[in-house]
């Protein structure tokens, strides 16, 4: 007697038997601007290469070396993002700058050190995305790491208030030199490796892009694919060798660092009760009834199916294309979509002409979302797909 299928098995065979009657068109991911999403759709419309994207029409036609200086630059631009900002003041207070770090050389070691730890953890993300076939985002779906990361950001704004004391030095002060020295460089190392960890949800439309590039360029047998996330790390440590070293076009110090601080102070307590609401909520839904079915939604509201064999059988129906929107409730980009670009006028005017479906990946372990996510070759969310009949 031959052994049952493995469900994995049977949902990619029901699925693909229900893909065969189309192609798809484009893929995208990350947060999109409606200008940007109507692009994106055009590009689908128009017949544009599969996996097409900014980046990779950069390596086509202008080579290696200016998707190199983009790649840096876009990681120099990551500094910028309210998930890496409110960490600014506190990681160069405990790493040291200028003077509090004995000198601006040895503060401007710190730093670099603090941008290797950046720049590994994103060349490691990019080398188990690519080899292993993992997705960015996997630790988002984790209650207990969103719980931790409240955790921690809330001790952070007790230190921005002046409510708790946050000195790594004291374990330093009663170390000889030589060890007093290695604990900050290893502090430094791990601050820049939190810093990534944290700046997930602002980078991932960047990450995101690269990743899909690094996949497809490896996928081709060019190696030099694996180096490029290490390379969007680079570009987001570049600036901190000097901050450490507290050379002179950073600010001066002064009475507006206070109010700085407040504010900073705030913005961080308002990203612990997200964390803390994002923990809990995940936690709920596991204990109300395990991790929703894949592809499941609340409500269905705007003529969004939520099924997609269902929607896959109206739209061969229909001789309609097929509008994929990959999402879960831990994913911030995707929340976002739902309040601005969904709701756009024009955007929602356009995909009237699609068969429109969310996909809810919440568990991106569980096996039947997964097999659903290695059909599509989805790496991070949210991701949108658009299918056309043959």
């Amino acid at each position: 007697m031959a052994e049952p299928e493995p469900p994995q098995a049977a949902v990619d065979r029901t699925l693909e038997s229900r893909l065969e009657p189309f192609d798809q068109a484009a893929a995208a991911a990350g947060y999109m601007k409606a200008g940007d999403f109507l692009a994106f759709l055009d590009s689908a419309e128009t017949g544009a290469p599969r996996g097409q994207d900014r980046l990779a029409q950069v390596l086509e036609s202008q080579g290696v070396w200016l998707l190199v200086v983009l790649i840096l630059v876009g990681g120099l631009a990551l500094n910028l993002t309210p998930c890496v900002l409110p960490m600014i003041p506190i990681n160069i207070a405990i790493i040291g700058a200028g003077a509090q770090a004995g000198s601006k050389g040895r503060g401007f070691v710190l730093g670099g050190v603090y941008g290797v730890g950046i720049a590994l953890v994103y060349g490691l993300l990019g080398l188990i995305v690519i080899l292993t076939g993992s997705r960015f985002g996997t630790l988002n779906s984790s209650p207990w790491f969103n719980l931790g990361i409240a955790v921690v950001f809330l001790v952070m704004s007790l230190a921005m208030f002046d409510l708790l004391s946050i000195d790594l030095s004291r374990f330093q002060s009663t170390a000889t030199p030589g060890q007093s020295g290695r604990g900050k460089f290893v502090t430094a190392l791990v601050l820049g490796g939190v810093a990534a960890l944290l700046a997930g949800a602002c980078v991932a439309p960047v990450l995101i892009s690269v990743l899909l590039l690094s996949t497809d360029l490896y996928a081709r047998g060019n190696s030099a694919g694996l180096l490029l996330p290490f390379l969007l790390g680079v570009g987001m440590a570049l600036p901190w060798p000097f901050a450490g070293a507290g050379l002179s076009f950073l600010p001066k110090p002064g009475k507006w660092m206070a109010r700085v601080k407040v504010v900073f102070g705030v913005l961080i307590v308002l990203f612990a009760c997200y964390y803390a609401y994002l923990g809990v909520s995940l936690l709920r839904q596991r204990s109300a009834a395990g991790s929703p079915p894949a592809g499941s939604q609340q409500g269905d509201g705007e003529g969004w199916l939520t099924s997609l064999p269902e929607a896959l059988d109206e739209a061969r129906e229909s001789g309609k294309p097929v509008f994929v929107d990959f999402w879960a409730s831990w994913c911030k980009n995707c929340l976002q979509m739902e309040k601005t670009t969904f709701k756009d006028d024009e955007v929602a005017a356009r995909l009237e002409a699609y068969v429109k479906v969310k996909f809810r990946a919440e568990d991106l372990k569980a096996p039947d979302t997964k097999a659903v996510l290695d059909l599509f070759n989805v790496v991070g969310l949210p991701t949108y797909v658009v299918l056309v009949p043959k």
